[in-house]
């Protein structure tokens, strides 16, 4: 494993706790030697850089810094990476990628070559963009990445005819979903699974502490979510976006609300996610139902698409399949999937690829 490979999975502790920061990864590396790593913590506390220089100590004089995402020069919860690398003496900086964010953009290269120090931009970039295309996604655009992510039968349901659908998939399956709403800042649902399915969309983990419970959010267009819903007794916060003002009970504790409408009297969800994107929110696991995300995908605002399959078929005119909406009138119009990736989960397969308009 090379030292930036090494930085790479550092980083990939910080998924889940990092936020509103990226999950950023460093290594420091002293005569083909490792002394230490750092990885991106909760707000307010140190940056994968900060982390690793301190674990190093003294030793981190003319040593070389391996580091996901160009160390930030400004002034946030934080003081700037690039002052304390300067300080610490590390006399060479290998870099993933330029951090996108406006605030930096270069800048930390600039101040780093400045002070003297040799740095090399682009070691693993391709893979590091990967890990950070949630921030790279929001810098860029002022929306949150947002994965699509369903449980079918093989013949594409998601439900039976009387409406059950739990459970399709394997407890593996369900256990690999869960990681991922951990690496996620927010869960999406639309208001018929909110009422049908009553889920708690919280992270559940057997062999994890959960710090930090993503942001649980409900597209609702008529208000109908209903308050005494499993999710809102749930440690962390529920969103409901609607299409007009609904006033809940004030003594629901963490229960938000603000109305989007579109033209039509339904949730402008391009609106929903600038908002999620100001708070900010970098990442949606939307899953589903069925209607959210056929919307999602007939407006152009899926990004990824993670596709739990099942080897079992379900049939039935009248059982719901994975996505609604319009959809395409012809085979021209399909959404196409590019680097699609396969991975069995005992009998089950995951499907996991890029819509060709996300970023």
């Amino acid at each position: 494993m090379s030292y930036m490979d090494m930085a790479i999975t550092a980083g990939k502790k910080a998924k889940g706790i990092s936020n509103p920061n990226p999950p950023v990864g460093a290594i420091i590396v002293k005569d083909d030697k490792v002394l230490s790593e750092g990885f991106t913590g909760a707000p307010g506390s140190s940056h994968a850089e900060i982390m690793a220089i301190l674990a190093a100590g003294t030793s981190v004089r003319n040593s070389t810094l391996y580091v996901t995402l160009e160390p930030c020069c400004h002034f946030g919860r934080t003081p700037p990476c690039t002052e304390a690398i300067i300080k610490s003496e590390i006399s060479k900086v290998f870099i993933g990628i330029e951090d996108p964010d406006s605030r930096v953009a270069g800048r930390g290269v600039e101040q780093l070559r400045k002070a003297g120090i040799d740095v090399i931009l682009g070691l693993e970039k391709e893979e590091i963009e990967v890990d950070l295309e949630a921030h790279i996604k929001l810098s860029k655009t002022g929306l949150p990445f947002v994965t699509a992510k369903f449980a079918m039968s093989l013949d594409g349901k998601i439900a039976a005819a009387s409406g059950e659908s739990k459970w399709i998939t394997s407890e593996g399956s369900r256990a690999t979903a869960h990681i991922m709403r951990l690496e996620s800042d927010s869960i999406m649902v639309g208001v018929n699974t909110a009422i049908a399915d009553d889920p708690r969309l919280t992270v559940r983990l057997d062999n994890r502490v959960v710090d930090r419970q993503p942001l649980r959010v409900v597209i609702d267009s008529q208000g109908r979510f209903p308050t005494n819903s499993s999710m809102l007794l749930e440690e962390g916060s529920t969103f409901v976006a609607t299409a007009k003002n609904v006033q809940f009970p004030d003594d629901i504790n963490n229960l938000s609300t603000k109305a989007f409408p579109d033209d039509k009297g339904k949730v402008d969800l391009t609106s929903v996610l600038q908002h999620l994107g100001e708070i900010p929110i970098s990442s949606v696991f939307v899953e589903g139902g069925s209607e959210l995300l056929g919307s999602l995908f007939d407006q152009g605002l899926v990004d990824k698409v993670a596709a739990f399959i099942s080897p079992s078929i379900i049939g039935g005119r009248f059982s719901l399949g994975a996505v609604g909406g319009t959809g395409a009138k012809f085979m021209s119009d399909r959404q196409l999937l590019t680097r699609v990736k396969r991975q069995f989960i005992g009998s089950d397969i995951l499907v996991t690829g890029y819509c060709e308009r996300g970023v």
